[in-house]
């Protein structure tokens, strides 16, 4: 005889926007979802591979939260491995994390091309911590991102972005099912809800956490992260702008070098690059104690003397800023990058980082 169904109760959410990624579908999905009276009809949402994939963390107080646990089990779930499971941990201590991840939704990018819409939504108890754990903030991506997998069968690339937005779209109410057990003051772990699951450290993950890109194969977009990287430290070195050349290839592409020179392949997992029509975001952490970050946030739509600013700040890089200014305004006046063809690669010999777009 099969067991029971757990207990739940519906609840009413307004989630709030926490931050958004973006991130590319791994394989081909049709998604069948509810039609806009939620009741007797369905839309087929078609999912083809490479499709970008924008992934809302939010967060709403209603939400159960994880259960009250020691400090050292939740580092021990923020710092080892994660599954999804299909029943309760294995350990009563071990520290779970319930997480609602409604139909997703059809959008568009900035360029206008199709993209699609997950909002994962999380106890407001877990947003202090998000705020000053970069290590956090990455594990619950990683758990929204299990999630997603195991309820609607779309691989996602661990290549993320991370879009200057608190989130994509407009977060609209919902009324979801949640296992009772988990209101309850003290919850006990239960199975799973069609909509909560428990998220926890027994067994291993499909993945690791955020994947690392090997040296010198091409990094695709999207900023690059790995668990661990450490992004409040980066803010305690000195930080200087890269030098920028471009040309045009062969076949019409703008094939974009930044300086790196004190690149080297253990540094390229813990790099950042973002690509947006108008704009280039990258950062890379300081090797050494003694040597300096590198970060550059050009916007190509800023005023020609702005443009000029982001290099020319930096008065110790003198004639090379001053050349890297005029190159910035002569790539203002070429079409936008074409974000969705672009590749990058590491030529850690020759101190750059080379972009195509």
């Amino acid at each position: 005889m099969s067991s029971p169904a757990p207990a739940t109760t519906r609840i009413a959410l307004a989630p709030t926007p926490g931050f958004c990624v973006k991130s590319a579908a791994l394989n081909a999905a049709l998604l069948t979802i509810p039609g806009p009276d939620h009741a007797t009809t369905t839309t087929a949402l078609p999912i083809p591979i490479d499709r970008k994939v924008f992934v809302n963390i939010a967060w709403d107080k209603h939400v159960p939260a994880p259960p009250a646990r020691s400090e050292a089990a939740i580092e021990r779930a923020v710092a080892g491995d994660v599954a999804l499971a299909s029943s309760a941990p294995a350990d009563p201590e071990d520290w779970y994390v319930p997480v609602i991840v409604p139909e997703p939704r059809a959008d568009t990018d900035k360029a206008g091309k199709p993209s699609v819409v997950f909002d994962c939504i999380f106890s407001a108890s877990l947003k202090p911590r998000a705020l000053r754990s970069p290590e956090f903030k990455t594990f619950l991506v990683e758990l929204a991102f299990q999630r997603i997998e195991t309820q609607y069968g779309l691989q996602l690339s661990r290549q993320i972005g991370t879009p200057n937005i608190a989130a994509k779209g407009k977060l609209a109410p919902r009324t979801v099912s949640v296992p009772t057990a988990l209101l309850s003051p003290a919850p006990s772990p239960s199975p799973l809800s069609a909509d909560v699951p428990l998220v926890n450290p027994a067994g291993k993950p499909s993945k690791p956490l955020i994947e690392e890109v090997s040296a010198p194969a091409p990094a695709a977009k999207g900023i690059l992260k790995t668990q661990g990287a450490d992004v409040a430290s980066v803010e305690k070195v000195k930080t200087v702008v890269p030098s920028l050349s471009w040309s045009e290839t062969e076949d019409g592409r703008l094939r974009i070098a930044l300086s790196v020179p004190h690149l080297t392949h253990a540094s390229i997992p813990h790099t950042t690059l973002d690509l947006e029509p108008r704009r280039v975001l990258f950062s890379a952490p300081s090797p050494s104690p003694s040597s300096s970050s590198v970060r550059l946030d050009l916007d190509l739509a800023l005023p020609d003397a702005e443009i000029e600013r982001v290099f020319t700040a930096a008065d110790e890089q003198g004639a090379e800023a001053e050349k890297s200014g005029r190159a910035a305004l002569t790539l203002k006046r070429e079409r936008p990058l074409d974000v969705d063809g672009a590749r990058a690669e590491w030529r850690v010999g020759e101190g750059l980082l080379v972009i195509y777009a």
